[in-house]
């Protein structure tokens, strides 16, 4: 009882808000004031969410067997770029210009080669995802070992912690928040990813869900996978959000 009267307390402006939008939809949909094929009645988005739940969870299954993955490379790669182009002047130098080049090439235009030269369209609904999403972790890595105090390094000299030892215990540690709000930004970006790598061949998935039901016109069914998307991507967000916070707990 105590956590949702803390919730409501510090939440009740953002609850009256979402109210606020879903009634100015409510007005919108019965009167009809704006296209009713595009804003559907309420009811009619309602009955097709309730109808359509267990396909929707089957694409939200579909969804996670790209996103985990995808995910996990993004991870791996900015890590290991990111933490070795950081530490070393030299090698940062030299790569980061061209690192900073690709990441300004938009997904859309690599698409097409992705799709001809990946072995499979579930390898190249990976690469699109990926390569949209890394970025973000990447420079936040590269920024946050740069950005290290040197006090830290100049105590770790003191103690004589070297190698290893000494990355595991006060470089990783020390970059640690810029990494992770690096991450956060490169898992919002990767549902944006997600959405437009499933137009590619997908039979099943969050946004081949959405995109099919525009195409076709049914926006009933577009609100209701739509609504179904935000909730899920609240939830992950949440999820994540949590382990932030405990992860990063030594800090303000």
């Amino acid at each position: 009882m105590k956590s949702i009267k803390t919730f409501f307390k510090e939440y009740w402006i953002t609850l009256l808000i979402v109210l606020g939008m879903c009634f100015t939809y409510y007005i919108i949909s019965q009167n009809g004031l704006i296209s009713p094929l595009m804003f559907p009645k309420v009811g009619l988005i309602w009955k097709v969410f309730l109808e359509n739940r267990n396909v929707q969870l089957t694409n939200v299954y579909a969804s996670f067997t790209l996103l985990a993955p995808s995910i996990l490379i993004t991870l791996i790669l900015a890590l290991g770029i990111g933490l070795f182009m950081g530490i070393n002047e030299k090698a940062r130098k030299v790569l980061y210009p061209i690192v900073y080049g690709f990441s300004c090439v938009p997904s859309i235009l690599l698409s097409p080669f992705v799709v001809l030269l990946s072995p499979n369209m579930w390898w190249a609904s990976i690469i699109i995802i990926v390569y949209g999403c890394v970025w973000a972790t990447l420079f936040a890595t590269i920024t946050g070992v740069q950005t290290i105090d040197k006090r830290y390094l100049d105590n770790a000299k003191t103690l004589e912690l070297k190698g290893w030892k000494r990355f595991f215990k006060v470089v990783l540690p020390a970059a640690s928040p810029s990494i992770i709000s690096g991450f956060i930004n490169s898992l919002r970006s990767s549902f944006v990813m997600l959405v437009y790598a499933e137009m590619y061949g997908a039979q099943y998935g969050l946004g081949f869900y959405v995109k099919r039901y525009s195409t076709l016109g049914i926006y009933e069914n577009v609100w209701g996978g739509f609504i179904f998307m935000v909730i899920i991507l609240i939830l992950v967000m949440s999820i994540f959000d949590r382990l932030k916070n405990y992860i990063l707990r030594w800090t303000l």
